[in-house]
């Protein structure tokens, strides 16, 4: 009687254990990515909300003044506000002061008791912001914005001579680069900058 052996089919024991490691990491994978799309899904919220708050910010700042109303080196203030509103935007500049010598925050800010220490409230001059930190969005009052608090607001003047814009200098009074900076407390981040001009 002769015996038949019939081919028997089936995995080894290798190619199980390869089988399952690929489907490891396959796994591993898959859960990694919903993970992370589930994480960041909430981001552009965060994005575009920081972009509203230094949006908001820029245009406030650009609203100023160029350089502090009250800063006058040659002390011919007029009485009369319709006639001289300012000598800021007349006395610092090159003409007056010298090249390089005219930097608006630098230069031509009114660097008297309240300069850098006054309330948000009584800003007066693009200078004032510069330096900024705030926990929370604030609004230009000094009032803090519901909502907001888990924002930081970080703002920057630069008015150095590596500021410049068509030919404009920082140095001589001419331009200023105003950058905005609000960070989220989950790491996400917005920069805006624009440059203002003295005129």
């Amino acid at each position: 009687m002769s015996k038949y052996y019939r081919k028997t089919s089936g995995f080894s024991l290798i190619e199980l254990v390869v089988a399952i490691v690929v489907l490891s990491i396959g796994t591993t994978a898959f859960i990694t990515l919903v993970i992370n799309t589930t994480k960041n899904s909430i981001d552009p919220q965060i994005r575009e909300q920081g972009n509203a708050i230094a949006r908001a910010y820029l245009e406030e700042i650009m609203l100023m003044q160029f350089c502090d109303p009250d800063w006058d080196p040659d002390f011919d203030v007029d009485a009369n506000p319709l006639t001289n509103p300012q000598n800021c935007p007349v006395d610092c500049n090159a003409a007056t002061l010298g090249a390089g010598n005219a930097s608006a925050c630098t230069d031509c800010a009114a660097l008297g008791t309240g300069w850098g220490t006054e309330a948000r409230g009584t800003y007066d001059d693009i200078c004032d912001y510069d330096g900024l930190n705030d926990i929370g969005a604030i609004d230009q009052t000094g009032s803090a914005i519901g909502g907001l608090e888990n924002y930081t607001v970080d703002v920057t003047i630069n008015d150095s001579g590596a500021v410049g814009l068509n030919g404009l200098s920082g140095d001589d009074g001419e331009v200023v680069r105003i950058d905005v900076d609000v960070t989220h407390s989950t790491g996400a981040t917005v920069k805006l900058s624009s440059y203002k001009t003295n005129y």
